[in-house]
């Protein structure tokens, strides 16, 4: 079973990012626990990455069971600044949600494998 303590190889992590960047500018993304909760609960979700440094943690642990729950891919990163950052904000987020993939649709997957 996953959880928030995996810890996922750097090209892995790398790709997260990347895919969060990409997806940013020519697909759709969710910033945010509740907006990562949501899509996830909507079925829309293609990828989820989550911060590990959130405070308290208890914030996002349900993440990882609800995207095994659906058969999403999920990435455990280890900062929320570089999140945040990947997502186009000012400041760290805990998740983000990829619901469009737009040019992000292979990394998705090598990221999925």
């Amino acid at each position: 079973m996953a959880d928030l303590n995996t810890n996922f190889p750097k090209e892995k992590i790398d790709k997260a990012y990347e895919a969060v960047e990409v997806a940013r500018n020519t697909g759709k993304i969710k910033k945010g626990t509740n907006e990562a909760t949501k899509a996830l609960e909507r079925g829309v979700a293609k990828l989820v990455v989550v911060a590990k440094d959130v405070n308290p943690p208890e914030v996002i642990m349900h993440l990882p069971v609800l995207c095994e729950e659906k058969e999403v891919p999920f990435v455990v990163v280890p900062s929320k600044e570089d999140l945040g950052a990947a997502a186009g904000l000012q400041v760290g987020t805990s998740a983000v949600a990829i619901i469009q993939e737009g040019d992000s649709k292979d990394l998705i997957k090598d990221i999925a494998k």
